[in-house]
C-alpha cells in the first residue's frame, strides 16, 4: 500500500494533475449547487476531456467533481430550500433554518468543512481497505469475477431503484446494449443491423450523455419557467466555521463512519447515509440544540456523512469492479475508456495509477475546504442564472464533447437516441443508472461466463465446485428470493424477528 502511495505521488506532483484536481473540484460545487444537475452530471460532462488526458489526470479531475458536487448541493439547499442534489436532501432540514436566522454563512460553511473532514475520513479507509480486498480477491478466477458481475447487476438495478421491476428491466436493457457489435470471444457481429458504425459497440459516453444530459435538458424545456431568477441573498463564509464544526466532533465521527459503510455497500447511497447519520445525532442530543429549527449538529451530520460515502462507494469500485452507485458506474466506465480494468488486477498491474488516485481524492477533499470557503460566493451567483441560459449550455458542452470523442456524427445520433430513450423511462419512472451499470458489467459478466465454461468443458459444476463463487452466488439466490417475496411477508417475518429479539 505505502509502495503505492510513493510510485502514485510521483505521477500526482505535477502542475498538470494538481490544477486538474482542482479545476474539477470547482467545477463539481458548482454543478452540485444547480438543482437538477449534480456530480454524475458533472462526471459525464468531463468525461470527453479525461480521455485525452494521461490516467490519473484524468481520474483526479473526474474523482474532484464527484467530491466537489456532493457536497456543492447543500449551497441551493441551504439558500433555497432546494437541495442541488438528492445528498443534500437532509441538510435542509437545519441548513435552511440557519440560513432564515441570519446563519447562511455559518450553515454553508460548517457544510463545506465537515463534507471535506468526512471525505477524508471515507479517503483514509478508501486507501487501507481497497489494497486488501483486491489482495483476496486477486485470486479470483473467471467464476468468481463472473459471480460478482451478477452481483453488481443485482445490487445497483435491485437496490438502487424505487421499483424493483423496472430496475431489473432497464438493467436488462443495459446488457443488451452492452452485446452491440463484434462479439470479443469468436469476433461474431451482433445486432449490428448491417452498420458498420455498430461494429465497435455503442459508445458508453454517447449513451450515458443521452440519458441524462439530453433528457435532463428536455425535462427542464417541459417544465418552462425558462426566464425564473431565483431570489438569492449574497453570502460571505470565513475560515472560523471550520472551529464551529469541531464543536461537534463525535457526531462528525460518528456521521464519518455511517457514510463510509453505507457508501461501502453497492446500492445503497448518500441518501440513506445522511438522513441515518441525522437520525442518529438527533437521537443522541442532549438538548444543547434544537433540531430542525437551525442545529449545527444536524449540517455536521449529515453533510460528513454524505461525503464520506465517496471514499466507501469507490472501495468496491476499484478492487471488485462492483459500482458503488450510479457516479461511480461512470467513474468505471472512465477507467475503461483510459485502458484500466477495474478490479483486482488495477491493483497489480496499475498499482502506481491507484496510488495516484488515492492520492488525488484526498487532495480533491483538501481544495473543496479552501476553495469552498474562498469561492462561495461565486457558487452562489450560480444560483442566479436563468434556465435559458444554462440549459443550451449543457446541451452544448454535452455534444461537442460527444462528437470529440471520435469525430463521429453517428454518436451524436446515438446521444439523441439515447436522450429520447431516457426521456421516455423517466417520464414512466424507469431508473436510468441500471442502464449503465448493464453496460459496464454486461461485458464483465458474459466475458468470464464463457471463460468458466470453457475452463469446465461447458460444465456447469464449476460454479459450485470453487467454494467463493459458489457462496457469492448463493447471496445473489438469497437477494433474489428477498425481491421477489411478497412485502406482507417481509412485514411478517420483519416483526418476527423483532419480537424473538433480545428484550
Amino acid at each position: 500500500m505505502f509502495d503505492m502511495l510513493l510510485s502514485g505521488m510521483d505521477l500526482l506532483a505535477s502542475p498538470q494533475v494538481i490544477l486538474l484536481v482542482a479545476f474539477g473540484c470547482i467545477g463539481g460545487l458548482r454543478v452540485g449547487a444547480l438543482p437538477g444537475l449534480g456530480p454524475l452530471m458533472g462526471i459525464i460532462l468531463m468525461l470527453p476531456l479525461a480521455y485525452y488526458l494521461p490516467p490519473v489526470a484524468g481520474m483526479g479531475m473526474l474523482i474532484a467533481i464527484y467530491v466537489g458536487g456532493s457536497c456543492g448541493g447543500a449551497v441551493a439547499a441551504i439558500l433555497l430550500r432546494i437541495p442541488g442534489t438528492p445528498l443534500a436532501a437532509a441538510t435542509l432540514l437545519d441548513g435552511y433554518p440557519m440560513a432564515k436566522n441570519g446563519r447562511a454563512g455559518d450553515a454553508i460553511g460548517v457544510a463545506i468543512s465537515a463534507s471535506a473532514i468526512g471525505g477524508i475520513f471515507g479517503g483514509i479507509v478508501l486507501v487501507f481497505f481497497a489494497p486488501l480486498l483486491a489482495q483476496v480477491a486477486v485470486n479470483f478466477g473467471p467464476p468468481e469475477y463472473f459471480a460478482l458481475a451478477i452481483t453488481g447487476l443485482l445490487s445497483i438495478a435491485v437496490v438502487s431503484s424505487e421499483s424493483t421491476l423496472k430496475g431489473l428491466l432497464t438493467g436488462c436493457l443495459g446488457l443488451l446494449i452492452a452485446m452491440v457489435g463484434t462479439d470479443p470471444m469468436n469476433n461474431a457481429y451482433r445486432f449490428d443491423f448491417g452498420m458498420s458504425d455498430l461494429l465497435g459497440g455503442v459508445h458508453i459516453v454517447a449513451v450515458v450523455v443521452g440519458l441524462f444530459a439530453l433528457s435532463e435538458a428536455a425535462f427542464q424545456i417541459r417544465e418552462g419557467h425558462m426566464d425564473a431568477r431565483p431570489d438569492v441573498q449574497n453570502v460571505r463564509v470565513s475560515f472560523r466555521s471550520l472551529f464551529l464544526m469541531l464543536e461537534h466532533k463525535w457526531n462528525l465521527l460518528r456521521s464519518s463512519v455511517i457514510g463510509t459503510f453505507f457508501g461501502a455497500l453497492p446500492g445503497a447511497s448518500g441518501i440513506i447515509a445522511s438522513f441515518t447519520a441525522y437520525a442518529i445525532a438527533r437521537a443522541g442530543n442532549r438538548g444543547g440544540e434544537t433540531y430542525g429549527e437551525g442545529a449545527v449538529g444536524g449540517v455536521v451530520a449529515t453533510e460528513s456523512s454524505n461525503n464520506a460515502c465517496c471514499g466507501g462507494a469507490l472501495i468496491p469500485t476499484l478492487a471488485l469492479a462492483i459500482p458503488g452507485d450510479a457516479a461511480c458506474a461512470v467513474l468505471m466506465g472512465a477507467l475503461l475508456l483510459l485502458g484500466l480494468q477495474p478490479g483486482p488486477q488495477l491493483f497489480t498491474l496499475s498499482g502506481d495509477i491507484v496510488g495516484g488516485v488515492f492520492l488525488a481524492y484526498l487532495l480533491a477533499n483538501v481544495f473543496l475546504f479552501v476553495l469552498g470557503i474562498l469561492l462561495t460566493p461565486v457558487f452562489v451567483s450560480v444560483l442566479k442564472l436563468k434556465k435559458k441560459f444554462l440549459v443550451p449550455s449543457v446541451l452544448l458542452l454535452s455534444l461537442v464533447g460527444v462528437y470529440a470523442l471520435q469525430s463521429s456524427v453517428f454518436d451524436l445520433w446515438m446521444a439523441f437516441l439515447f436522450g429520447a430513450v431516457g426521456y421516455v423511462l423517466r417520464r414512466f419512472d424507469y431508473p436510468l443508472a441500471p442502464i449503465v451499470i448493464g453496460i459496464v458489467l454486461g461485458p464483465i459478466a458474459e466475458g468470464n461466463y464463457r471463460r468458466s465454461l470453457l475452463l469446465s468443458r461447458d460444465g456447469f459444476e464449476i460454479f459450485l465446485d470453487r467454494p467463493i463463487c459458489a457462496t457469492i452466488l448463493a447471496i445473489n439466490v438469497l437477494v433474489i428470493l428477498w425481491v421477489v417475496t411478497p412485502a406482507r411477508f417481509k412485514s411478517r417475518l420483519t416483526q418476527r424477528l423483532h419480537l424473538a429479539g433480545p428484550r
